[in-house]
């Protein structure tokens, strides 16, 4: 198992120059798994008012990333999938990723995405996705 650390989850997350743009922030990352938030501005919405399903999709798989990364050290996604079960409408999303499985060079991943809207939490995402090991 690798050295887990939120500090250092923050500092890789600041140097993703694309989740600086969005505004992602790492909110907890130690052995039982990740959050990761993004309070929802306009430019984040479709044309229907909701979270586009890019955002929602960056989210989980970020996410199931640092994860994976929790087990494995450094990490990037192999493939991964995404389910839309309704629109994410609201202030804030959450992506709560945990590891279901692991070997030497690779890691299952489940992750939720949830919308925070007046303080309720809704399921709007679950996905699952193959982290792969970078390096030795």
């Amino acid at each position: 198992m690798t050295e887990i650390s939120l500090d250092r989850g923050r500092r890789v997350l600041s140097e993703q120059p694309f989740s600086v743009l969005i505004g992602s922030q790492l909110e907890k990352l130690d052995d039982r798994g990740v959050e990761l938030s993004l309070g929802l501005r306009p430019d984040h919405l479709q044309q229907h008012g909701f979270a586009h399903g890019g955002v929602v999709s960056y989210l989980a798989d970020n996410a199931l990333t640092y994860a994976g990364g929790t087990v494995l050290g450094d990490s990037v996604t192999l493939e991964f999938k995404i389910n839309y079960v309704r629109p994410a409408i609201g202030e804030k999303l959450i992506a709560r990723a945990h590891v279901k499985a692991y070997g030497k060079s690779q890691a299952v991943c489940d992750c939720d995405v949830y919308a925070l809207k007046d303080g309720a939490e809704k399921l709007c995402a679950t996905a699952q996705g193959t982290i792969w090991k970078v390096g030795p």
